[in-house]
């Protein structure tokens, strides 16, 4: 049976870097289907990648194998992880970028064996690509290092129920159509201060009036800031980590 090993890095495609990750993987496991989740996460940006992985990873059937390579402190003193979680299996670095797996019941964690010729520039292609072609040749994780050690990097910004009885959670991350993804939770509708700003929860998109900030339940279960037609980002002047309170409607 073939595999899905998907490809989730910050390396673009102009370099020649994911050609040499997709090289070694596939010349280790031939019959394995790589898929590039995506190759444009900005630079360095191990928020964005842990958000962009929390969105496909359970998508794909049990078996597949993630792997993530958002790595600055890539060479460094950080563990090189491989996760078995929920049938699934990851592969990448200790900086929390896997933490929507290392967050499921019964995930557990080997620290991968980094061998002394690994270049400490490119784990991707030198630990995280053969680790990931053994699990797709059907080696448990048990079989490419050890039990790793505790506490692992996790990340996981949770909103919180201030004395007036509103939620308040933050903005964490935006999409390239400007929508303001928040970590906040609702499924009774409600309003979202930004600022001065209340926004009415609605159901889609199409839903508010044009160039009008609206709220809304998305596609990843976490209430979003958008424009209908704009961008929600520039309309409210707001960025990664701008506050936001969610409200029971009146």
């Amino acid at each position: 049976m073939r595999t899905f090993v998907t490809l989730l890095t910050d390396f673009g495609t102009a370099d020649g870097y994911v050609a040499e990750m997709k090289g070694v993987l596939l010349a280790a496991a031939p019959d394995a289907v790589a898929i590039d989740a995506s190759h444009e996460i900005p630079p360095h940006d191990v928020e964005a990648a842990r958000l962009a992985l929390a969105r496909y990873w359970r998508r794909y059937p049990a078996g597949s194998v993630h792997v993530v390579v958002v790595d600055p402190g890539v060479g460094s003193s950080r563990a090189a992880l491989a996760i078995e979680s929920d049938g699934r299996f990851l592969v990448g670095p200790d900086n929390g970028v896997l933490s929507p797996a290392l967050l499921s019941p019964g995930a557990r964690a080997v620290a991968l064996r980094v061998a002394p010729n690994a270049s400490p520039t490119f784990h991707g292609r030198d630990v995280f690509a053969p680790a990931a072609a053994r699990l797709a040749l059907g080696d448990g994780i048990d079989l490419l290092g050890d039990p790793s050690l505790d506490p692992l990097v996790r990340r996981t910004p949770e909103a919180h129920r201030r004395a007036d009885g509103a939620v308040e959670g933050e903005v964490i991350t935006i999409d390239r159509f400007g929508n303001c993804v928040t970590n906040l939770m609702t499924r009774r509708g409600g309003v979202v201060d930004v600022g001065t700003v209340r926004c009415a929860i609605v159901r889609a998109y199409d839903d508010g009036a044009p160039g009008a900030p609206i709220a809304l339940v998305g596609s990843s279960g976490l209430v979003e800031i958008a424009v209908r037609g704009g961008s929600a980002a520039q309309r409210l002047g707001l960025r990664r980590g701008s506050r936001v309170a969610l409200r029971a409607e009146h």
